[in-house]
C-alpha cells in the first residue's frame, strides 16, 4: 500500500519536472533566437523558431519517456 502511494507520488514528480523543463528551454531558446534576430535583422523568424524546436523536442522526449515506462510496466 505505501508503495503505490509512493508510486503515484513518483509520477506527480516526473511530470512536474517535465514541465519545468519544458520551460526553461522554451525561454532559452526564445532568448537565443531573439539575439540571433536583433543580430541578423531578421525579426521573428529565429524566435519562433527556436521556441517551437524547443517545445517540440521537449515533447518528442517526454513521449519517448513514456513509452520507455510503459513497457516496463
Amino acid at each position: 500500500m505505501i508503495a503505490n502511494k509512493y508510486s503515484a507520488f513518483h509520477g506527480v514528480v516526473v511530470l512536474s519536472a517535465w514541465g519545468f523543463i519544458t520551460v526553461i528551454a522554451s525561454f532559452l531558446f526564445l532568448g537565443l533566437g531573439y539575439q540571433l534576430d536583433k543580430l541578423l535583422g531578421t525579426t521573428p523568424n529565429f524566435m519562433l523558431g527556436l521556441f517551437f524546436l524547443a517545445v517540440f523536442l521537449c515533447v518528442a522526449r517526454l513521449y519517448q519517456e513514456a513509452k520507455k515506462r510503459m513497457k516496463g510496466l
